[in-house]
């Protein structure tokens, strides 16, 4: 099961970041020019012209409208036809068919068969092709007659099937065959090379093995003699050609395994010792061989893709071992289920041939699936979820048969059962095993994330695109990640699900969206990117860009009523305050409104600059506190540590001023205390901020809480911090407060 090869931008060791950015600009060059154009043209037509050559053997060739059903002795009886004529027939068994100038053609169950391809006996697959060929003469002729058993008999005037009424199954097995004959033609002229030369010889086998599947005779009797002669060698030889190409394409990548041309060679050996034996229509064991080859070669690929994925962890590689350990599942699954139905009558042998076509189908989806790689649509995934549970109820309908010896409609009930709680219970786990999408993270902590992301950014705006980076990797995984100064206008995938490319902000305070970052290998290279990661991607990035500038026209407008309010107490509220002092009388009470001017001052002064470093603001808190204690007598001890000089946005500065006020009032109030120590210190992500005095002390717990100790849990509690107050043995009270602060940058959310 291999995919086209990623793009030149991925390396083995590392990402080639020239072929990256060549991927990522903006006018890209045109690939389909020249002879590539040309031949793809050519290829286009010569695979319509073999669609319409078959339409036209369909269409010319006489065919019997009907639908039959085998008795208990294997022999047809006719049920409806849309032909008059032969509709007035219904409920009889036919007996034989005969034709001017040709032997009587005794009818049996081999003329229903579409296809010989899956069975196991040589004698019977060459008593069918005569069976064919001698109904296709006999249908050829003007006139044929129609024996039954009741010895009733039908002369019908023989008509071709014509145009109108070539079967819907044959369009959609053609459509489904040139899209996928087009995608390895396109991969083969996109990047000639062997490997991609034998994948083009796979998906050109089995678009041709779907247009034979689209022929079959699903109403009626009658298959072109053309058709009868292809079959069943013509379809094995498919198969075994695309076992044989799907076994050595990673020999040849993503790099040649040792003794490369040995391993060919043998391959090309056992396909030429194959065809030896297939030269004979009844071999007795072909078939046996044949299924023994193609499982031999799926054997070979599962291991040589294992050798490869322990020497180079790709998801893209991983993802194709394990579709391929499914798709060798399944065939080894219809395989035992034909072989042990090989000698049953009745509808069995109708059950095998449609399970295996339907595992055909299986194939072709899955093979579409992998070609596209990073794009798979998810009707698309569905149907080839379909396809394989479908292929396991007739695989199981078998088996219920031959080994339970259960009856045909209760064997497929019990089939359909079984396959149905299959397909519901396992169908979360598949999808998730076989192609992951999205975050892996659960929608709670995926929001977690981004609101941490967003709080953080909006305390430190020149960090956001750090941020970014950190929170896409915590929502991917990858195994690498790197960003680059280009710009694209969204979120893409590239390297056929290998890499995700996420336009970022710069590295500056604008939200523009100018670099790119390169993610590869999500999950740690477990599993390769999807659509939906790029939308997801995209979102995150886009939402945390509009959180941003919303916050930031929300903090513009604040910041411009805090300066109009600061300037409105500065100008109105300070202008009385100072006339009231120079009218009082009293010098307290002059001292009084001096001190009240100096806290007025400090708090406008506070409400128009908005954010302050932690330095400037412990400068006024020193400056105010110590004015306050001195007029009470009491000494203040001041201490800072040095180093980190954390930014305070408007609502913590506000906070801890209050807090620190709160706490001086409180020492000049109730404790007596003669000293006040303040020591502020800034530890990893928070600020400790703690207030000792020598007063009298107590029990912290005896206190009865008023306005003010609760005003202060709560400017805490606000701030997202804890407050508690402590009695040291050497008398007196502590008051400890440790707030949060912007994380550093060296830390990032994580992924649980």
């Amino acid at each position: 099961m291999p995919a086209p090869s990623g793009p030149a931008g991925a390396t083995e060791d590392g990402l080639d970041f020239a072929a990256i950015e060549r991927s990522l600009a903006l006018h890209a060059p045109r690939r389909w020019i020249g002879w590539r154009l040309r031949l793809l043209v050519l290829s286009t037509l010569a695979a319509i012209a073999v669609v319409f050559t078959l339409m036209q053997m369909l269409a010319t060739h006489p065919h019997l409208p009907s639908t039959w059903q085998l008795t208990a002795l294997g022999q047809p009886t006719l049920l409806a036809s849309p032909r008059a004529d032969l509709a007035a027939m219904s409920g009889r068994t036919l007996s034989h068919i005969e034709s001017p100038g040709r032997p009587a053609l005794v009818a049996d169950e081999w003329l229903l068969r579409r296809t010989a391809r899956w069975l196991v006996d040589g004698t019977q697959r060459s008593h069918w092709q005569r069976q064919q060929q001698a109904l296709a003469e006999h249908l050829a002729q003007d006139r044929i007659t129609l024996r039954f058993t009741d010895g009733s008999r039908l002369d019908l005037a023989m008509s071709a099937l014509g145009y109108a009424h070539v079967p819907l199954l044959f369009w959609l097995a053609a459509v489904l065959a040139l899209a996928l004959y087009l995608i390895g033609i396109s991969v083969l002229l996109r990047r000639p090379d062997a490997g991609n030369a034998l994948f083009a010889l796979m998906t050109g086998c089995q678009a041709l093995n779907l247009l034979l599947i689209g022929c079959g005779p699903w109403r009626g009797l009658g298959l072109p003699p053309a058709l009868v002669a292809l079959d069943p060698q013509g379809r094995m030889a498919l198969d075994v050609l695309t076992a044989m190409a799907a076994a050595c394409i990673y020999v040849l990548r993503p790099r040649p395994m040792r003794r490369t041309p040995l391993l060919l060679a043998a391959a090309a050996a056992i396909v030429l010792a194959w065809a030896w034996v297939a030269r004979a229509p009844g071999a007795p064991a072909l078939w046996l061989l044949t299924q023994g080859t193609l499982i031999g070669f799926g054997l070979v690929e599962v291991v040589v893709l294992a050798w490869v994925l322990r020497r180079r962890a790709d998801p893209a590689l991983a993802l194709v071992a394990r579709v391929a350990w499914l798709v060798l599942a399944l065939l080894v699954l219809v395989t035992l289920g034909v072989f042990a139905t090989r000698h049953a009558s009745g509808i069995a042998p109708f059950v095998a041939a449609t399970s295996a076509e339907v595992w055909y189908l299986f194939f072709t989806l899955l093979l579409l699936l992998l070609t596209l790689m990073s794009r798979p649509r998810r009707v698309l995934r569905e149907f080839a979820l379909l396809a394989g549970i479908g292929t396991v109820t007739g695989t199981l309908t078998l088996l219920f048969v031959a080994v339970f010896a259960l009856g045909a409609m209760g064997a497929l009930l019990l089939a359909a059962a079984t396959a149905s709680l299959l397909y519901i219970g396992a169908r979360r786990w598949i999808l998730a095993r076989m192609f992951a999408g999205a975050s892996v993270l659960s929608a709670e902590r995926t929001f977690e994330l981004i609101y941490s992301t967003v709080r953080q950014a909006s305390e430190r705006p020149e960090r956001t695109a750090l941020l970014l980076r950190r929170l896409l990797q915590a929502l991917f995984a990858p195994r690498e990640l790197v960003q680059l100064p280009r710009r694209i206008e969204q979120a893409r995938v590239l390297g056929s699900g290998r890499a995700l490319c996420v336009p970022v902000p710069g590295t500056g305070t604008t939200l523009a969206l100018q670099e790119v970052l390169v993610l590869r290998f999500a999950s740690h290279g477990q599993r390769i990117f999807m659509p939906e990661d790029a939308q997801l991607a995209a979102r995150v990035v886009e939402q945390v860009c509009r959180t941003l500038a919303h916050d930031r026209a929300l903090e513009q407008g604040r910041r411009e009523e805090r300066q109009r309010i600061a300037q409105d107490l500065h100008d109105d509220i300070g202008a009385r305050l100072l006339t009231l002092m120079y009218k009082a009388g009293d010098p307290e009470i002059e001292d009084y409104i001096r001190h009240t001017l100096q806290d007025l001052k400090t708090l406008t002064r506070g409400l128009a600059a908005g954010s302050q470093t932690l330095s400037d603001a412990a400068a006024e808190w020193k400056a105010d506190l110590g004015q306050r204690l001195s007029t009470a007598g009491i000494r203040l001890d001041w201490q800072l540590e040095p180093g980190a000089d954390p930014v305070l946005g408007v609502v913590t500065w506000s906070a801890l001023t209050r807090i620190l006020r709160e706490l001086a009032s409180n020492a000049i109030a109730h404790a007596q205390a003669s000293r006040v120590l303040v020591e502020l210190r800034v530890e990893h992500d928070a600020l400790r901020l703690t207030v000792s005095d020598d007063g009298r002390g107590g029990d912290p717990q005896a206190w009865s809480h008023g306005l003010g100790l609760s005003g202060i849990r709560k400017r805490a509690r606000t701030l997202g911090g804890e407050v508690q107050w402590s009695a040291p043995a050497a008398g007196g009270i502590r008051c400890t407060l440790r707030v949060p602060l912007p994380r550093g940058d060296d830390e990032a959310p994580e992924a649980d």
